[in-house]
């Protein structure tokens, strides 16, 4: 059972990691539907709006409570974050709260942290409010999905992708429901390498489809990736684990170089694409949460 100090840091990390990807995930289905879709742009627009409001909650509560291994890991914001999000808005015309960000990048660890009564009933509220607000996102998600393959929408992202975002949230209230029990999931390392292993494989697939045809050694490179965390999980058995996670370890710190060039270089208008400086900062977080979790794992 975990402590009230393990309970409430592990609670703000989680929220403070994955509220952010959960309004991006709105941000880009916002910015993604034609205007015909007016009811559901106007949907994405209220759940995303209702996730910052989630988000600048918890980052008001998180200073001082987290890890400084969590705020090093640059899986909440990244030095680029704030541009890319200025740059995504002022192309797109969708609103992005960037006052959170500001906030997010002044956050600290507190060695001598109080973690009283008072805050544990402020982050159980918290993460109850999430479950419901996570629980929604699904729901509008599943219906996007189910409407695009009966082709009754036109969305400009991958059906795949829809899916992939989709996982994403119920892994994340998979994990908040497991807290509120006072709990980590109870998975073994092949489910937990499998789980982001998959999620690395397929950023690499979505960046592929993204570039621009003449970007062919950008495309390599990605699909070289798909291949190598795709292998990864197939791979993934209880005598080897030990050398996947190894493996993997490897991997996502490459991927992560790449995922941090490419953002780079789409904020610099760089690279010929159809994805916002957003989305590859986004995945640029995914991998640098990944790699906090396997060198925990390598411990």
């Amino acid at each position: 059972m975990l402590s009230r100090e393990e309970y409430i840091r592990l609670s703000l990390e989680i929220n403070l990691f994955f509220q952010r990807i959960m309004k991006e995930h709105l941000f880009f289905i916002e910015t993604s539907l034609p205007p015909v879709e007016a009811d559901k742009i106007a949907e994405a627009r209220s759940l995303k709006e209702s996730f910052e409001h989630l988000l600048s909650e918890t980052v008001y509560y998180a200073n001082g409570a987290i890890s400084d291994e969590a705020i090093k890991a640059n899986e909440f914001v990244t030095p680029q974050t704030l541009d890319a999000e200025n740059i995504s808005s002022r192309l797109t015309g969708a609103s992005i709260d960037s006052m959170i960000t500001r906030r997010e990048l002044q956050l600290v660890s507190d060695p001598n942290f109080n973690y009283g009564e008072r805050l544990e009933r402020i982050v159980c509220d918290l993460n109850n409010r999430s479950i419901n607000m996570v629980s929604e996102v699904i729901a509008f998600k599943k219906k996007l999905i189910d409407l695009s393959l009966k082709c009754r929408i036109f969305i400009a992202l991958y059906v795949d992708l829809l899916e992939h975002i989709t996982r994403e949230a119920m892994y994340y209230r998979e994990a908040l429901k497991n807290l509120q029990n006072r709990k980590l999931p109870d998975k073994t390392l092949c489910d937990k390498l499998n789980f982001w292993n998959t999620i690395m494989g397929e950023h690499a697939q979505f960046i592929d489809g993204l570039l621009d045809p003449t970007e062919k050694e950008l495309k390599d490179t990605a699909q070289a990736f798909a291949k190598k965390f795709h292998r990864l999980v197939k791979e993934c058995m209880k005598p080897a684990e030990k050398q996947v996670l190894e493996r993997s370890l490897d991997a996502t710190e490459a991927i992560r170089d790449y995922k941090r060039a490419a953002t780079i270089g789409s904020l610099a208008c760089e690279i010929r694409s159809i994805f916002l400086p957003l989305l590859a900062d986004h995945v640029l977080r995914e991998a640098n949460h990944y790699l906090r979790l396997l060198n925990k794992l390598s411990g």
